[in-house]
């Protein structure tokens, strides 16, 4: 009988859930299964998949062919990786000893990533939700300065309609500054001293009358 390793679909609506599951490849995709072998939540980063891996690895040796997503799934968990070392073991290419060493290295990497991404996710997260209070703050804030601007004019307007009357005296300066203008008026008696020089111009007419004269003695 054709075995398959695939996934089974749960959950809710937009948020699915699947099994992971031994059947028969003639069978439907959410039907009858040999066995339950594990989960598979995508809704969390990283996914989280819980894998009996014994099972697992025992199904793939007895010609269990995997599904595209679930090949990525036990790839994931290093189940592909454990059957290529014991096929390596097979054909003499290194013992059981060396090959454990390997997968343990191999693990030991694996979860150093998980752990990076699982911290660099926390971080992402506490950065998002401290952006989102900061953002709340600046809302609130310009909310608090919209309301005190609305109620400050108000309670602003009277005296600055009464300004004006206030300043009225100002408009009336220019009544005593008067006199100032009427200064020219009284400096008129400077222009009309030319008019005492007039006989100085008569002095012509005297020459004229002594010219006479010599004439006469001549």
């Amino acid at each position: 009988m054709a075995t398959k390793i695939r996934l089974q679909r749960h959950g809710k609506k937009r948020s699915p859930f699947y099994h992971i599951v031994i059947a028969d490849s003639r069978a439907k995709r959410d039907g009858k299964f040999i066995e339950k072998i594990g989960t598979y939540n995508p809704n969390t980063k990283p996914a989280s998949i819980e894998l009996k891996f014994d099972s697992a690895l025992s199904w793939l040796q007895k010609g269990a062919v995997p599904t595209d997503t679930a090949r990525a799934i036990l790839s994931y968990k290093g189940v592909l990786y454990k059957k290529h070392l014991l096929e390596g073991v097979k054909k003499g290419a290194f013992d059981e000893k060396v090959a454990e060493e390997r997968f343990n290295k191999w693990i030991s990497e694996k979860e150093e990533k998980i752990n990076k991404v699982i911290s660099q996710t926390q971080k992402d997260k506490e950065k998002m939700m401290q952006e989102i209070i900061d953002r709340e703050k600046t809302v609130r804030a310009k909310k608090e300065e919209a309301i005190a601007a609305k109620n400050t004019p108000a309670a602003e307007e009277a005296p600055a309609k009464e300004a004006p009357a206030e300043e009225a005296p100002a408009e009336e300066a220019p009544a005593e500054e008067a006199p100032a203008e009427e200064a020219p008026a009284e400096e008129a008696p400077a222009e009309e001293a030319p008019a005492e020089e007039a006989p100085a111009e008569e002095a012509p007419a005297e020459e004229k009358e002594i010219d006479t004269d010599d004439n006469k003695k001549d």
